[in-house]
C-alpha cells in the first residue's frame, strides 16, 4: 500500500484559512493530515495537496464535472460522500470558501455524531 501523502505547510496554511470561523467547528488529525468537524461529522479535510469535502450527490457531481475527483484515502476504497476539489480552485478561493460553506451546512444538518465506546481490554 503507497504511503499516505502528507499536506505540506502551504496546503495546511490554506485549508486552516478556509475553514469556518463557526464555534461548532473542530480540527483534528485524520488520515495523517487534518479535518474539519462540526457536532463530530467530518466535512472537509486536506489530504497530501487536496482539499476534500462532503456533499450531497448532486454538488460532488457538480465538482467532478468541473474537474474534481473522488476521495480515495486508500486506493479502491473510496470514501463516497466526499469529493476532492480541483487544484485550480485555490486561486479562487471566494468560490472555494462558498463550497466550504455548503458542505458545513450539509455536515451540520446531520444528527450530531456519537462518541464510539472505549474498547474493552482483555
Amino acid at each position: 500500500m503507497p504511503p499516505i501523502p502528507k499536506a505540506d505547510q502551504e496546503a495546511r496554511a490554506f485549508f486552516e484559512s478556509v475553514v469556518p470561523d463557526h464555534p461548532a467547528v473542530t480540527v483534528r488529525p485524520m488520515f495523517g493530515n487534518v479535518s474539519a468537524f462540526v457536532n463530530g461529522n467530518m466535512f472537509m479535510g486536506v489530504f497530501g495537496p487536496d482539499i476534500f469535502l462532503r456533499l450531497p450527490e448532486a454538488d460532488r457531481e457538480a465538482i467532478m464535472r468541473e474537474g474534481g475527483g473522488p476521495f480515495e484515502p486508500m486506493p479502491g476504497r473510496p470514501m463516497r460522500e466526499y469529493v476532492i476539489l480541483p487544484l485550480e480552485w485555490r486561486d479562487q478561493p471566494d468560490r472555494l470558501r462558498q463550497w466550504v460553506a455548503r458542505s458545513h451546512e450539509h455536515a451540520e444538518a446531520m444528527p450530531p455524531k456519537q462518541p464510539k465506546p472505549p474498547k474493552k481490554r482483555t
